[in-house]
């Protein structure tokens, strides 16, 4: 969104929601706790969502879709497996650095939705795990990777920008595109065949 745009009452919402998922956890987050952090009586807040669970399922399931979107623009590319591999591990450094949401949805969070949403979500999950997986493989056929199981390849991926979230502040001594370059190019090292 660009800076000029004042960002809407549901979208801070959401914001807010997600940093006290975060850091208080989303059962121990309550409707007052949110409240408060926006400046709204409780009971105005049901004026902007319906419910916690809302929230959730809309950070959920906004960000599913941006991975998968992302997904099909990288497996549409010309291109080898490192370099799609390295696209999508961008957007996973990119992601964890940037957007407290995406890293509140796609870590611990998520296990909070009821039912229909939650296999819903976890069917969204595995497709984009399988998928990156695929990738994983190929690059492992054509020998660009080395010859290892494509799942702990990705979860060790996975696992090693997760944390990017809770250490990275802009304006530090790093900035994050050398973060994201040295990242990526650790995690590519270790995949190398």
């Amino acid at each position: 969104m660009p800076s000029t745009q004042k960002k809407s009452k549901k979208v801070i919402i959401q914001e807010t929601a997600a940093r006290l998922f975060r850091d208080k956890g989303y059962s121990a987050t309550s409707m007052r706790d949110l409240a408060e952090a926006v400046n709204l009586k409780a009971s105005s807040l049901y004026n902007h969502i319906d419910s916690k669970e809302e929230i959730l399922r809309d950070i959920c399931f906004e960000n599913a879709q941006r991975f998968l979107s992302s997904m099909d623009e990288v497996e549409a590319m010309q291109a080898s497996a490192a370099a799609k591999v390295k696209a999508l591990l961008q957007l996973h450094v990119r992601t964890a650095m940037e957007d407290a949401t995406s890293v509140t949805a796609f870590n611990d969070e998520w296990r909070h939705l009821n039912e229909p949403y939650l296999t819903e979500f976890k069917n969204l999950r595995r497709d984009y795990e399988q998928r990156f997986k695929q990738l994983l493989r190929e690059g492992m056929t054509v020998g660009e990777f080395r010859r290892v199981d494509a799942t702990v390849a990705l979860y060790t991926i996975f696992s090693s920008v997760r944390w990017l979230y809770d250490w990275f502040q802009p304006g530090k001594s790093r900035t994050a595109e050398e973060v994201e370059a040295e990242v990526i190019a650790f995690v590519l090292a270790g995949l190398k065949a």
